[in-house]
């Protein structure tokens, strides 16, 4: 787990010195890494489609900005109920995350060695999740459980997954689950960044051609910079999963916190 422990910034200028914007009729929400807490997307939805229902008529998009699975108990659940939200509700938009990553590779191209990466980072949970119980898990030696991971995991999940986009502009605003590589045109980038960048992103100095909304580094609040706003509040740990809301040039957040 990266906890950056950085106050929040207000009023953050956009890309052009003026305020970031979506364009008119169009209403956004990204939500953070979920991380297996199917309880905390649950009550996210519930909170975001009342406020989607009190701000008035618009053409909603809800994106989610990938890490869907591991480190918490039920990433088998969150899976389904994504899918289920993608097949009922329109304009919904998925994001990969380094752990669908690593999810996907486990499954499609199993390993020893992909198969302790993935339990190390939080895979140990999802797969329980999927049907293996503790005892199992606890006689696999990371050989075995790469042959067992193909197994329990649905075809149908996995392909779903497969689809996730790796970024998404909307606006002035680009969604992406981990960053972008500042020296790069946005429209260069590469997955490996878009999925796993940290420092360089997270600490450049300056303006980007989109204002960037991404998840993958944990703060305890909100960060909003001049390039970026990050909205990953740990939920799998923290209880606090949190969600942008976009309209015009406004912007408000919605949590799970009590």
């Amino acid at each position: 787990m990266v906890l950056r422990l950085l106050k929040r910034k207000k009023d953050v200028v956009g890309p052009r010195g003026r305020k970031a914007s979506i364009p008119e009729g169009e209403r956004v929400y990204a939500i953070g890494d979920i991380h297996g807490r199917a309880d905390l997307f649950d009550a996210l939805l519930a909170k975001i489609e009342a406020d989607d229902t009190a701000r008035g008529n618009a053409e909603t998009t809800l994106i989610l900005l990938g890490d869907l699975v591991d480190r918490g108990p039920d990433s088998r659940g969150v899976v389904e109920r994504a899918m289920k939200l993608g097949a009922t509700r329109g304009n919904v938009r998925f994001l990969a995350g380094n752990h669908e990553e690593v999810f996907l590779e486990a499954v499609r191209s199993p390993s020893k060695e992909v198969a302790r990466f993935f339990y190390r980072i939080g895979g140990r949970e999802t797969v329980m999740s999927y049907g293996l119980s503790e005892e199992e898990m606890n006689a696999l030696d990371h050989a075995e459980l790469a042959q067992r991971i193909p197994q329990v995991v649905p075809e149908e999940h996995a392909a779903f997954i497969e689809a996730f986009e790796d970024s998404i502009a909307i606006g002035d605003y680009l969604f992406v689950h981990a960053g972008v590589k500042p020296d790069v045109p946005l429209d260069s980038q590469k997955a490996r960044h878009l999925r796993w960048i940290r420092e360089e992103f997270l600490d450049h100095k300056g303006r980007l051609d989109k204002l960037v909304v991404h998840g993958h580094t944990i703060s305890e609040e909100v960060e909003e910079r001049g390039h970026r706003i990050g909205i990953d509040t740990g939920a799998w740990e923290s209880g606090k999963l949190t969600a942008i809301g976009l309209e015009g040039t406004e912007r408000w957040f919605i949590d799970t916190a009590e």
